[in-house]
């Protein structure tokens, strides 16, 4: 499906080829604090269907729990995050955070990563998987 979304400022704005299969909810700690919420809301890409419209993106690299480095792209101007993704030269699919895509009310999630680290109330979300970890 392709999708078309920006930050909140307006200074980032991208086209993508989203996977509507992988539209993911996950609740690890990590999305929890950087989304500032229960959990992180992310659709699959791949990164020669993801294009950069306007503006540059500032990155952060984070290692998870696993030891594994990951870019965090986000707007500089006003801190909206865009993506999580392995480091160039890994993988090429990652995450973009669905609530960007101007299309997100058709993003409905079919799975839930890392259950173990949901809050008590995410508890009567229903999606068709549901995994303690990341799904490999």
């Amino acid at each position: 499906m392709r999708v078309d979304g920006c930050c909140l400022c307006g200074y980032i704005k991208y086209i993508a080829e989203v996977d509507v299969e992988t539209t993911s909810i996950c609740h690890c700690s990590d999305c929890q604090v950087n989304s500032g919420t229960a959990f992180g809301f992310v659709v699959g890409v791949m990164d020669n269907q993801f294009e950069l419209q306007t503006g540059k993106l500032s990155i952060y690299i984070k290692i998870a729990e696993s030891g594994s480095k990951r870019e965090l792209g986000f707007c500089g101007k006003c801190g909206t995050r865009i993506f999580a993704r392995p480091l160039k030269g890994e993988a090429g699919f990652f995450g973009l955070r669905a609530g960007t895509a101007l299309q997100r009310n058709l993003l409905k999630p079919r799975r839930q990563a890392w259950k173990r680290s949901a809050l008590e109330w995410t508890s009567k979300i229903e999606t068709d998987l549901n995994y303690e970890k990341n799904p490999n």
